[in-house]
């Protein structure tokens, strides 16, 4: 009776352990996003949607390493971008905390999406929004054209030159004569201090105006998440505390 009993004794002893793993498992995984997740926030500019790589979070908690993470978000903010979409995928991520470095990355990539109606809310927010009725773009001259008081038009050609994206005045007309330079210099200066600033130190590899807007392709090497400054009282994100 006892031999008999003896292997559903043990079946029972190895499901109720692949539970626990399973259950462990899924709970610190969740603690691990929530951790990055406010930790990479602010680098975004918005909240972010995080996704784990293959690597077990137990095996994580012990030796620190995430094999990779993917960041997403729908309302990215770069400098003054509004409305960019975001996907950005970070390898080898480090989560060893130090008192300078809250972990580090390997290496980072990310696909980022403008589209014209976000780049006419960027335009409002600074104050210039009154004075542009419309945002269109032109995927086969790789061109975006602002109408200006229903008079002018501005065309502007965004492109990556070295490790930084040139946006170039192609025309600025009304009714022939030349738009104001101040108003052309807000509008261009708008657009390119939105395209400058990116999360992780990326840089910009490719950029591609499509029919819908601006498409942007960034890279970026090693990079150590800064740690909180000196002083300052903010709470770490949920679950960072086991990261120590």
């Amino acid at each position: 009776m006892t031999r008999s009993k003896a292997p559903m004794i043990a079946v029972l002893v190895v499901l109720v352990l692949v539970a626990a793993l399973l259950g462990g498992e899924l709970y610190f995984r969740q603690q691990i996003k929530s951790c990055l997740a406010g930790q990479l926030e602010s680098e975004i500019g918005s909240q972010v949607d995080v996704g784990l790589g293959w690597k077990p979070i137990l095996v994580s908690l012990v030796d620190k390493q995430v094999s990779s993470v993917t960041l997403d978000s729908n309302d990215a903010r770069f400098g003054p971008a509004e409305g960019m979409t975001v996907h950005a995928e970070v390898e080898d991520v480090d989560l060893a905390q130090t008192a300078d470095s809250n972990g580090t990355i390997g290496s980072s990539s990310a696909d980022i999406s403008w589209s014209t109606d976000g780049i006419a809310r960027t335009l409002q927010s600074q104050g210039i929004g009154a004075l542009v009725s419309g945002v269109t773009s032109d995927a086969a001259a790789g061109t975006l054209s602002f109408a200006v008081g229903g008079l002018a038009q501005l065309t502007v050609k965004p492109t990556v030159t070295g490790d930084r994206v040139d946006v170039q005045t192609v025309d600025a007309s009304i009714l022939g004569l030349g738009i104001p330079t101040d108003l052309v210099d807000s509008i261009v200066g708008v657009l390119s201090d939105s395209l400058q600033q990116y999360p992780l130190d990326m840089t910009p590899t490719s950029l591609t105006v499509t029919d819908s807007g601006i498409a942007l392709n960034l890279q970026g090497g090693q990079y150590s998440i800064p740690a909180a400054q000196q002083g300052q009282t903010v709470e770490a994100p949920e679950g960072c505390g086991m990261l120590a």
